[in-house]
């Protein structure tokens, strides 16, 4: 049987180890796509921490990753529409497709998703094995490493698309990659004004890269401050929690105005208390958000980065694959955008256009 390269979780402890392990083949319906880049997310972050959430999830040994672009070498009985050597990303949620969220095409809601990289086998290797339905095929003008954090870019179009945002005043709170393109997707989209909140300076440098009105480290400033700023007199019109704090939420909600809509796509483990009476009496709508909507948010994140998007300033680190320590200990330090990992075809130039396009 053949081998490669991958990035494995073999073991219940902190660290990844790059293994050789089997090829994986095309079952019926599905595509084996050769890896060129993935992205380390914060989830691989905590996967390789070895953290509490990753404990209760992660059944081992298993492949992480999940942000990544590449090309199709083989296809399953019964795929169509995809061709050998296409240049694809892909959705890295597997729904059931029986539930009746499923059913009613709402599959970003399915029950019973599987995740590769976290509870399926993942994208941190030389081959990825995936369901045709979840393959996005990519516009081969766009720039490899954009491709490459697709997935997250989408979870920000995602949030930020769930809102009319035409001339309204946006807070983001929390300033990572994620929070980074909401910033430049809700700006793209023709938001008026746009605060992102952080305590990193590396990461408020990053975020006005992105085109936001105001950064605000909020050790230093206030957002009464920011808002005075920009004119501002009656609150922010939609805010995007990004960061996973519980202050920041609560802060977010108090300087909201009336009748304002909060997506919340930041994770808040355990309780998070939230003072009701505000949002009760503010009309203020709160939507939990996951993921992507399949495949609309892929459809508007393409559309937007065709249109002139630029999402690039968040891209700050590049390490060939062997260098994976070095590279999640720069992602886990704070002081990095998103970090690309590149793969041995990529590194050999097997895609035929690297060079100019990424």
């Amino acid at each position: 049987m053949e081998s490669m390269l991958a990035l494995v979780k073999n073991h219940r402890g902190p660290g990844l180890a790059l293994e050789s392990v089997p090829v994986p083949s095309a079952g019926a319906g599905d595509v084996v796509i050769r890896i060129l880049k993935t992205a380390i997310c914060g989830t691989d972050v905590h996967i390789y921490e070895w953290d509490e959430w990753a404990q209760r999830t992660l059944t081992v040994p298993l492949v992480a990753g999940h942000e990544f672009v590449g090309r199709i070498v083989e296809l399953g009985d019964g795929v169509r529409g995809l061709e050998i050597g296409e240049l694809v990303t892909g959705e890295g949620h597997i729904v059931c497709g029986h539930c009746r969220n499923c059913r009613a095409g709402r599959r970003h809601l399915c029950a019973h998703s599987v995740s590769i990289g976290a509870t399926a086998p993942g994208a941190f290797a030389e081959y990825l094995a995936l369901p045709a339905v979840n393959v996005w095929p990519a516009d081969e003008r766009i720039p490899l490493d954009t491709l490459a954090i697709f997935d997250p870019l989408g979870n920000a179009v995602h949030t930020a698309l769930s809102f009319d945002l035409v001339g309204e005043d946006v807070l983001i709170t929390g300033a990572g990659p994620v929070g980074c393109l909401a910033a430049a997707v809700v700006r793209h989209a023709g938001a008026r004004h746009v605060v992102i909140t952080d305590v990193n300076p590396t990461r408020l440098s990053i975020a006005e890269k992105m085109g936001v009105s105001l950064t605000v480290d909020v050790r230093t400033s206030s957002l009464a401050e920011a808002m005075a700023a920009l004119g501002m007199d009656e609150g922010f019109d939609v805010g995007l929690e990004m960061s996973g704090n519980k202050d920041a939420l609560r802060s977010m909600i108090a300087a909201m105005a009336h009748g304002g809509r909060i997506g919340l796509l930041g994770f808040l483990e355990g309780e998070t208390p939230v003072e009701l009476e505000r949002v009760i009496f503010g009309g203020l709508t709160l939507k939990g958000i996951y993921g992507r909507e399949m495949f609309e948010t892929w459809y508007k994140m393409t559309a937007m980065v065709q249109s002139g998007l630029d999402v690039t300033p968040v891209i700050t680190h590049h390490f060939a694959v062997t260098d994976y320590e070095e590279a999640f200990a720069i992602a886990h330090s704070g002081h990095s955008g998103k970090v690309i990992l590149d793969w041995p075809a990529a590194l050999a130039g097997e895609d035929g256009r690297l060079g100019g396009a990424s």
